[in-house]
């Protein structure tokens, strides 16, 4: 039976005794490496995928997970953008919806629930999504090692522009300014295998979050890069590459792939 974790709110997960094993099996591996000399070329591909209704993008990390358990693909990196969604992890903290559920349609917005960790939250255009579709055991990572490059991740790109960023207090996940939540984290491990993963707000519409208690934490703000920073912001694509590039970097990746909508739509093709 697969086994699965999750990841919710950081400080509350401990560490498993399997986790234990797993990074002491990466790190032995690693340094047998290491001591005959040869370099570990870590290969990912990364997947450009563009505004994508959040059921597809479901399907396709579900799909990717299993390729990526049977060893059929590498590491895969999903870069992406939703139309506004909401999402309820698997706790199933539905009651942190401020509104009724049939008022979403006259804002614009959808509801799903998902086999995440973490709380209720908010994916529209402007934020910067990544679902990392990857191996833990070949890393040698834990889970809460796992979690903890992520936050490092968005922690580097905000800080390309002068945004000092941190990780959470106790109880607090995610990515915060001062008192101001500025990414979201929520991902599922099956069998050594993650997906889901965070959410970088760059200038999304702030007032999508007023309908939700973000993450479950109250009295507690959402902000976005382009409130925080000083600079001025560049296109889009080119601050998503960024935040791959971060990603790529934190995680010892020195092979990347990268694939535009058109080969992902024709490989998918061929395997249907």
């Amino acid at each position: 039976m697969a086994s699965h974790a999750r990841i919710g709110e950081r400080e509350q997960q401990p560490l498993a005794a399997a986790d234990v094993l797993t990074a002491a099996i990466g790190t032995v591996l690693q340094l047998g490496i290491r001591a005959r000399g040869m370099r570990v070329l870590r290969r990912l591909e990364v997947w450009k995928l563009g505004v994508v209704n959040y059921l597809d993008a479901l399907k396709l990390q579900e799909k990717l997970v299993l390729d990526r358990k049977s060893h059929r693909r590498c590491d895969t990196l999903l870069s992406l953008q939703h139309p506004p969604t909401y999402t309820v992890g698997k706790r199933q903290t539905v009651h942190n919806l401020l509104i009724p559920q049939s008022d979403l349609e006259q804002i614009g917005a959808e509801l799903h629930y998902t086999q995440r960790g973490g709380d209720i939250t908010f994916h529209g255009p402007h934020q910067a999504i990544l679902y990392p579709i990857v191996s833990l055991r070949e890393m040698g990572l834990g889970a809460r090692s796992f979690v903890e490059k992520l936050e490092l991740t968005m922690i580097d790109l905000a800080g390309l522009y002068g945004v000092k960023a941190c990780p959470g207090q106790s109880g607090e996940t995610g990515v915060w300014v001062g008192e101001r939540k500025i990414g979201a984290i929520g991902v599922r491990i099956s069998n050594g295998i993650t997906s889901h993963g965070i959410a970088f707000n760059i200038d999304p519409d702030l007032t999508y979050f007023r309908h939700i208690v973000p993450c479950g934490i109250t009295d507690k703000e959402v902000t976005s890069l382009r409130r925080e920073t000083d600079f001025d912001l560049p296109a889009e694509e080119i601050l998503q590459d960024q935040l791959i590039s971060c990603f790529a970097k934190i995680f010892g990746y020195s092979d990347l792939i990268w694939k535009e909508d058109a080969s992902i739509l024709s490989d998918k093709n061929e395997t249907e």
